[in-house]
């Protein structure tokens, strides 16, 4: 074990055969071994330093019916809400004051959201607060589309590929929705200039170590400046309400191994590891990550937000929730930093 995560950490690649070895033979002692090389790497890149995203999520109005998320359109459980323009307005200028230099826009693919209103939105943002970073995570739109939001001004944009099989993509998603047209939107933000931000699951219904062999073979060539993971976690309004949960352990793992395998990577540590194990954060700090992403939402909305069960917040003001993150962050040896907190890949 300890030979192949040194030709990781050297050679910032493996073949597949080897990424599944590593997957199916972890243990204790691999793990403290790749999590030494994964923090002496990202502090190569980042220092000690933690940066923070102001979260809003803006709809959980979706017009997707994937099988494992909650917010999903046949889920008539679900308490649906959107922000208007001025409430989404007031999360940024709140975030702000607080120190955020990152607002990142994340909702379900809502219809009710057109271009215009996208556009709109951005733009307020980008005329506000000229010195912050604007990302959206807001799912598969048109070329065209993605490039009205780059030019009014979005930097960034998660999308989450979910799995690099196609097989795999298909018991995860319904019919009208392909790995292919992911894949293709992947590349179409990278062409068009955004930061670009994938992931996956961990333990998603029916993964193997192959897939994920597989997603990390996808991430190394797609070679993107961030990437989101965390453990699958069931919803009870969702086909697979009954499957059980992704590894925690195998989660922070697979943090070490992506930090090693793209060293300049933005690594969020996510808040479903938080929902899993109250130290989460700070275990995936430990682990190689260096982004953590609180919540701005408005306080009413954010348990409607509900993508999985039991995802975790406190019930603090945004405020009260960040000093909580900075201490917390500080107990283990970092710090919290008031900056847009770019890839250092990207000239500004």
């Amino acid at each position: 074990m300890k030979k192949i995560i040194d030709k990781l950490y050297n050679k910032q690649t493996l073949s597949r055969d080897e990424f599944i070895y590593l997957i199916n033979n972890r243990n204790e002692e691999a793990d403290e071994y790749l999590f030494k090389l994964a923090r002496k790497r990202r502090e190569e890149y980042y220092k000690k330093d933690v940066y923070i995203r102001g979260l809003i999520e803006y709809t959980n109005y979706c017009k997707n019916d994937c099988y494992y998320c909650g917010i999903r359109c046949s889920n008539k459980n679900a308490d649906r809400y959107r922000l208007s323009k001025e409430d989404i307005l007031l999360c940024a200028e709140e975030g702000y004051k607080l120190g955020f230099r990152t607002i990142v826009l994340q909702g379900g693919e809502d219809p009710c959201f057109t271009d215009e209103k996208m556009v709109d939105i951005i733009s307020a943002l980008r005329n506000l607060y000229p010195d912050c970073a604007i990302t959206l995570s807001i799912g598969e739109k048109s070329y065209d589309s993605y490039k009205k939001y780059y030019d009014a001004g979005a930097n960034r944009f998660l999308l989450r590929h979910e799995t690099a099989d196609e097989v795999h993509y298909g018991k995860l998603h319904p019919k009208n929705l392909s790995l292919e047209n992911r894949k293709k939107c992947l590349y179409d933000l990278k062409d068009i200039g955004y930061q670009v931000g994938t992931g996956f699951m961990v333990g998603s219904p029916y993964q193997s170590a192959e897939n994920l062999a597989d997603d990390l073979l996808f991430i190394k060539e797609l070679n993107p400046e961030m990437v989101g993971i965390g453990p699958f976690i069931a919803h009870k309004d969702t086909p697979f309400k009954d499957k059980k949960n992704g590894s925690f352990e195998l989660t922070l793992f697979l943090l070490g191994i992506i930090r090693l395998m793209v060293p300049t990577v933005l690594l969020p540590s996510t808040t479903s590891l938080a929902t899993i194990d109250k130290m989460g954060r700070e275990k995936g700090v430990l682990a190689g990550a260096n982004v953590v992403m609180p919540n701005l939402s408005p306080m009413n909305v954010r348990k409607k937000y509900m993508l999985y069960d039991g995802k975790v917040s406190t019930g603090d003001e945004a405020a009260e929730s960040l000093n909580h993150l900075k201490e917390s962050m500080r107990k283990i040896g970092y710090e919290v930093v008031v900056d847009r907190g770019d890839n250092v890949r990207v000239s500004i």
